[in-house]
């Protein structure tokens, strides 16, 4: 075996360089999903994801956060947004990040005004920093009490009365059986609360469950909106039809389809084994609100509205 020559090996050097320095959707593969088809169904022009992640490790985990995936990055969520037809997106800061909101902001930058964020902040931001990240395109702050951390239920009031005069509104994940005991807390809440992954409606009691009924009251305040996300976090049916869920988020939907949300929740972090096929999902979505006028209400108009992004009208204007 001969010998590489210095021409060579300078040649091959230079081919390397020069992949290194190509953007990183020359490399990117969409691993977050179990599919790699389009949806039979055709999501309307202006859909917003309402729900996903960045993960990124140049941005450093918080100590004692157990929810740590693997990166999944800015170009692998683009390979997923033109599989499915989205051009909107609402990025959501991790657990993982405690309240450093800097892999969120970093996102935004990035997608710029086709996106909006969700922080992770706690009684010790300034209102100049709340400012900040409103300029940033932070439109909301997220509570995570599925993963105990940086924000607690007792912040939520007085964080919730100073976000009000921003226009944003509070995101809650909570484990279902749970909700009823905060109830009263999120009833006197003065701004909108949005209630992620399907209020978490534990199965299978589903529909009989207290967690429904504190969920469908809060819902027929007026106040509240509910994310159509993460079927597969409950279901004990499981996919692809997840048939125990669907009758929960049909009520939702037929309870006010005014304040119905969706989201990927990409790149699925709860899912350890097998992740879901994201345009199944879109299609067994799509099909628990049946309605063409609902759908272009929850996927587009609703989301709009709640973010403050240009309608679609402006958009193509």
């Amino acid at each position: 075996m001969r010998s590489t020559t210095r021409r060579e090996f300078l040649h091959y050097a230079g081919v390397l360089l020069t992949a290194c320095a190509l953007p990183d959707a020359a490399f990117a593969q969409e691993t977050w999903s179990s599919g790699s088809g389009r949806p039979a169904f055709k999501l309307p022009k202006g859909t917003v994801d309402c729900h996903m992640h960045i993960y990124d490790d140049r941005f450093p985990a918080a100590p004692g956060t157990t929810l740590r995936p693997p990166n999944a990055t800015i170009e692998q969520y683009r390979l997923l947004q033109k599989r499915l037809g989205i051009t909107r997106n609402v990025i959501v800061t991790p657990s993982t990040y405690g309240t450093d909101n800097s892999v969120t902001l970093d996102a935004l930058k990035h997608f710029g005004d086709d996106a909006r964020g969700v922080a992770v902040v706690d009684s010790s931001v300034s209102d100049d920093e709340l400012h900040t990240l409103h300029a940033g395109g932070i439109r909301a702050i997220r509570f995570n009490l599925s993963y105990p951390g940086a924000a607690t239920a007792e912040m939520m009031q007085p964080l919730a009365a100073r976000i009000a005069p921003l226009g944003w509104h509070i995101e809650l994940v909570v484990q279902g059986e749970r909700l009823a005991g905060i109830e009263r807390t999120l009833s006197a809440l003065p701004c909108p609360l949005v209630i992620d992954h399907i209020a978490h409606v534990p199965q299978p009691d589903g529909l009989s469950s207290e967690a429904f009924r504190t969920a469908q009251r809060l819902v027929e305040k007026g106040n509240t909106w509910v994310t159509l996300s993460g079927p597969y976090v409950d279901s004990k049916a499981g996919e692809p039809a997840y048939l125990d869920v669907a009758p929960v988020a049909k009520a939702f939907v037929n309870m006010a389809p005014e304040r119905m949300l969706w989201g990927t929740d990409w790149p699925h972090p709860t899912q350890k084994a097998k992740k879901p096929d994201d345009a199944s999902l879109v299609e067994v979505i799509a099909g628990w609100i049946g309605r063409s006028d609902w759908q272009e209400m929850i996927f587009v108009t609703n989301p709009t509205k709640l973010y403050g992004f240009a309608s679609v009208e402006a958009r193509m204007g």
